[in-house]
């Protein structure tokens, strides 16, 4: 068995919000996860000194940070915080109401009675905050004020500051001196992380490494084109050229800025969304960066399929998984470690959902997998990369129960040590180079989230005609150089992937338009700088759908016949769910096995389909329990046990009756159907819903008591139970 050399990267990253020109920043994002993640995640590490691992910390996030701490920067959530509640406008007041629940329900509002109290009285979903107005008085406008500020702070800090814990507890009817006190931990909080991760990269604990300066898609900026390698016959922008100049500055200025504020220039880099290519070599290695990351994907595409998994996710040659290698180019070198994406995805989207030490032992057990199946003399080189901020706020705790089993079960031996990636590469050199470095990211081995949709392309197309005028009007001496100076940083804002990333059909979430705004924004501002007019696109959104809506509606009745069998015109009218990236800006590397979720109603009963990336059967051969979890009706869940066996049935439970009895089993004979896909119908009488009562619903997938896939990732379906009359309704709709 070999040692396994475990390499978390904890990417850390915000695009940069503010307007600078206009002065404003309608984002509160570097403060809240500031405040929470960036601050907690290093907390973390000082309770566990022998804990290693790399931090990547990227310049347009840490640019901001300085901002708060240095300059008095604020945000529009911060500003209507200081607010006294008394001279709230209504403009101000209905910004409260639409912006100050921004956090997971679950985990973040639910749990604080208060918090979750005046959650339940805003509406969401059912009332305008126009109309939920009316039940909010004065105090309850502060103390909404106070929880969305609190809420988003880490759970370690309580443990550290008895002020804030005091104000947690009290609960509720603050005072405005109590709110402001809050607000000032906010930004002593901030200017403690820098700090804080200075110290811990001066004791030995922690690398940190960089990224190009906003974040932007690295081969993309080189040339365009380099799309293609992935995605052959991929649609591009008008100009499909690149801008290496643009990609040599991100990466000058990224490594110059981390040299001042961390007081030595960066070894490493995370390449933004993990995205490589062979013609990035030379400029990478001449700044002085000596290692970088990607997916492990790119590393099969690399070798054409010889490193690669199989149906049920095993490593193919795990001996070349492992390791690191050499990528060459024009006599440059890099080496370069490749991430393991099921660990990864395990902490990022699975673990939430399970109990946080035997979360924590199942990672451990896979690691000592991976080492037994290594037999090389090195020791099995394990990076696990995943966001540092945004998956905590779905698990209960902020996830603090879990990384603190996850970091004790690392430093206790069993054949695990905990390393910084530049440490590990000066104690084991690679020794194999690969031939060609394949251009693509972390998600898919391709660069579709970023180029190719028509809105993608779009723009692009808008970002070069801003840096084309950009460009002549440089060439004009009587622009104040200052003023080119703050236009070029405007065109380098733009050039980061975060505003693509919302753009397209791949990604959405209720700040689409906002995001949209910004990046034209940007780009406006580029012409304002050099005192010209903006382009009239600019003025128009790039995004032409709005918000997508997580799933459909039934639209009338079903006559559906349950055996398991894919009938096309049994669910025509079913509501729809497609499993896809709602986390925001997290993503998963793999397939998850859950396809689509259908559902819709008989007279009599609801009924629920689910489709996998295989056959139902073969699938669910995998896996121990099939559950569907109900929100509403609260505590009701159904399971199918060992739901591959051809006697397999589906069990109804419902709460207990007593807070300590066993839950009730109300049926044991639901119809069920698994075949090509899943059918089951539940009759409205024993799930105990009435008409117009409201059904909320998920669909899971269990393996030795861990969650393995989830539908919808996070938050629920959510239906009505219908009345006899419900098509008429519908039609009349």
């Amino acid at each position: 068995m070999s040692e396994v050399a475990l390499a978390f990267l904890w990417h850390q990253h915000q695009p940069y919000y503010p307007d600078d020109v206009a002065g404003e920043n309608p984002m509160p994002w570097v403060r809240l996860h500031g405040v929470k993640d960036y601050y907690g995640m290093a907390l973390h590490l000082l309770e566990f000194p022998e804990m290693r691992c790399t931090i990547n910390l990227v310049p347009s996030l840490v640019t901001q940070l300085q901002a708060y701490t240095e300059h008095g920067a604020t945000d529009q959530c911060l500003i209507v915080s200081r607010k006294p509640a008394g001279s709230l406008s209504e403009q101000d007041s209905l910004f409260l109401l639409d912006h100050f629940f921004m956090a997971n329900p679950e985990h973040m509002i639910l749990p604080h009675p208060r918090y979750g109290e005046l959650y339940g009285r805003r509406g969401l979903g059912r009332n305008t905050a126009q109309e939920a107005l009316r039940r909010f008085q004065q105090r309850d406008l502060r103390d909404l004020q106070v929880w969305f500020n609190l809420a988003w702070i880490h759970p370690l800090v309580f443990e550290r500051d008895a002020e804030l814990e005091e104000l947690r507890r009290k609960g509720r009817f603050f005072t405005e001196e109590e709110k402001n006190r809050l607000l000032d931990k906010h930004l002593e909080l901030l200017r403690a992380i820098i700090p804080l991760h200075r110290q811990l990269a001066d004791r030995g604990q922690v690398e940190l490494s960089t990224t190009p300066f906003f974040h932007p898609i690295l081969p993309l900026l080189l040339d365009k084109k380099l799309a293609r390698e992935a995605m052959p016959d991929v649609k591009l922008p008008r100009y499909t050229g690149g801008y290496p100049e643009d990609a040599a500055v991100q990466l000058r200025r990224a490594i110059e800025h981390h040299a001042t504020t961390f007081g030595a220039p960066p070894r490493g880099m995370w390449p933004a969304e993990g995205s490589v290519c062979q013609a990035m070599i030379p400029m990478v290695a001449e700044h002085g960066i000596r290692w970088i990351a990607t997916d492990e994907e790119i590393l099969s595409a690399s070798t054409h399929g010889f490193v690669s998994r199989d149906e049920r996710g095993h490593v193919r040659n795990p001996d070349q998984m492992y390791r690191p290698y050499k990528c060459v180019e024009a006599g440059a070198e890099l080496c370069i470690v490749f991430r393991d994406h099921g660990l990864s995805d395990r902490i990022g989207f699975h673990y939430q959902r399970t109990d946080p030490a035997a979360a924590a032992e199942d990672f451990v057990h896979h690691l000592q997998e991976i080492g037994k199946a290594v037999t090389g003399p090195q020791p099995a080189l394990v990076n696990v990369i995943l966001d540092g901020e945004n998956c905590w706020e779905h698990y209960p705790g902020g996830g603090v129960a879990f990384l603190r089993s996850l970091y004790k079960n690392c430093v206790s031996g069993r054949a695990i040590r905990p390393v910084k990636i530049g440490d590990f590469l000066q104690e084991h050199p690679p020794r194999e180079s690969l031939p060609r470095l394949f251009a693509g990211s972390w998600i898919n081995h391709d660069f579709a989230i970023w180029i190719g949709h028509s809105e993608d392309n779009t723009a692009w197309d808008l970002l070069h005609q801003a840096r084309e005028h950009l460009r002549g009007r440089s060439q004009q001496e009587h622009i104040p150089p200052e003023r080119l100076r703050r236009a070029w940083d405007e065109l380098y804002i733009a050039e980061g992937s975060d505003w693509f990333w919302w753009f397209g059909d791949d990604h959405s979430c209720a700040q689409d338009a906002l995001f949209d705004y910004l990046f034209r924004k940007h780009l406006q501002n580029i012409y304002v700088l050099l005192g010209d007019t903006p382009p009239a696109e600019l003025g128009r959104p790039v995004s032409r759908r709005g918000q997508r809506a997580v799933h459909s509606l039934p639209r009338a009745f079903l006559d559906v016949k349950i055996d398991g069998r894919r009938t096309f015109f049994e669910w025509l009218a079913a509501g729809r769910y497609t499993c896809q990236q709602e986390r925001g800006t997290m993503a998963m590397g793999s397939r998850n096995p859950i396809k689509e979720v259908y559902f819709g109603f008989s007279p009599q009963a609801l009924l629920i389909r689910v489709d996998f990336e295989r056959p139902a059967r073969l699938t669910l051969a995998d896996f121990d329990i099939l559950r569907i979890g109900f929100a509403e009706p609260a505590g009701c869940e159904i399971l199918v046990d060992k739901p591959a066996d051809l006697k397999a049935t589906a069990r109804l439970l419902k709460p207990p009756k007593s807070t300590d009895g066993p839950p009730s089993e109300t049926a044991t004979c639901l119809q069920l159907g698994i075949d090509q896909i899943m059918e089951l119908a539940v009759p409205f009488e024993q799930l105990g819903v009435p008409v117009d009562g409201p059904i909320q619903f998920f669909v899971e997938l269990l393996q030795g008591r861990q969650s393995r896939d989830r539908a919808p990732r996070e938050g629920t379906i959510n239906l009505t139970c219908p009345s006899p009359d419900f098509e008429q309704i519908m039609w009349d709709v």
